[in-house]
């Protein structure tokens, strides 16, 4: 039997969730399947960004922990930054995708299945997913995308732990601390501080190739040891890879949104802004009939993005100053704007200047 629907999401994760959910909120909701296999609990993860009191709102039942300050530290110095009305946020991915599964409308379903084959025929998507077969007027594929070989990547391996003793400093998350071997890649520690005895602490390098699992926990590990920081408990692991360069969904023939539509900040990594934001506009175009799948980043930024890295790439001697350089030159208000892609242009301006001419002007025809 073959089952006619609207819209068929592909992947369960942050975007297909999240347009499922801006789905929902419509006042006529669509006929719409999603198709994931895996449980909430097998995706978790933390999920991080900048945002304001209001927009917590929603989403205070999958929120792990908010900060008003954090901080860049590298071997000479400390950027501290505050910011009132824009915090930095960490979710758990598995109480975000419960959240939204809690909120879907009856005309929404969520399979617990993957989708095992799909054909276009005369602009129809013909599905087969669980044993059932459905035909869906539109998809859009929420599945990673393929990282392209020889990019740029942002890698890491985390541990989430309880502690024998009390840390100081709970109150600031540690965006990037540099204090670590830079011999293979742009190195940082991050570190969540949940309460002052429950953390994530994250090994991170932005480089062309990942490392072996035992070399991130050996920098956790003296991170931890050179601070006196004692583990009572490991609550769970964390790893991923994210592209910090061009991404190639692995369908063309569907409409991508989340990650593999470049909703992927390239300069940071961070992507649950751009997603939230791709999504809900997405969900506004569909209820006036249209189907078109908005940018999730400006060209602007995508551009300006992809020149850092660039820079990155080539000179590597300087990755660490411009992090350190770009924090100094905002204040906490201004740089949780940038982060967020919402930076005026006197920001930006700020930003411009902070940076050595010379390389970036060497390789802006290059982007």
């Amino acid at each position: 039997m073959l089952s006619q629907i609207d819209i068929a999401i592909i992947g369960g994760g942050s975007a297909g969730m999240s347009l499922a959910a801006n789905l929902a909120d419509l006042a006529s909701p669509p006929n719409v399947k999603i198709f994931e296999p895996k449980t909430e609990k097998e995706r978790d993860c933390n999920w991080s960004f900048w945002g304001t009191d209001q927009y917590m709102g929603s989403l205070k039942p999958a929120c792990k922990g908010t900060w008003k300050k954090w901080q860049l530290i590298d071997q000479d110095k400390k950027v501290v930054h505050e910011s009132q009305s824009h915090h930095y946020i960490t979710l758990s991915a598995c109480e975000y995708l419960k959240l939204c599964k809690a909120n879907l409308h009856p005309k929404i379903q969520l399979i617990r299945n993957a989708v095992q084959k799909l054909d276009y025929r005369e602009n129809t998507a013909f599905l087969s997913a669980g044993g059932l077969s459905y035909a869906a007027a539109h998809v859009f594929d929420s599945r990673p995308p393929e990282i392209k070989s020889g990019g740029l990547i942002q890698h890491f391996f985390g541990r989430e732990i309880r502690t024998k003793n009390p840390i100081k400093g709970s109150d600031t998350v540690t965006l990037m601390d540099f204090r670590v071997d830079q011999s293979r890649g742009l190195h940082f520690i991050y570190v969540l501080p949940f309460s002052d005895t429950h953390l994530l602490v994250e090994s991170t390098m932005i480089s062309q190739s990942p490392e072996p699992k035992q070399w991130y926990l050996e920098s956790i590990n003296n991170w931890l040891d050179e601070r006196g920081i004692r583990v009572e408990q490991d609550i769970r692991f964390e790893s991923g890879v994210i592209p910090m360069d061009k991404v190639k969904p692995q369908d063309s023939r569907n409409s991508a949104i989340g990650a593999a539509s470049g909703a992927i900040r390239q300069s940071s990594g961070y992507s649950f802004n751009f997603i939230q934001k791709q999504t809900k506009q997405l969900a506004l175009r569909i209820s006036r009939g249209c189907y078109d799948v908005p940018a999730p980043i400006s060209d602007r930024i995508v551009f300006m993005d992809r020149l850092f890295n660039r820079v990155l790439i080539k000179h590597p001697e300087l990755a660490v100053d411009l992090f350190m350089e770009m924090a100094s030159s905002l204040d906490g208000e201004q740089f949780a704007r940038f982060m967020m892609g919402q930076a005026s242009l006197s920001e930006w301006g700020k930003v411009i200047l902070a940076m050595p001419k010379t390389p970036f002007v060497r390789h802006i025809w290059s982007v």
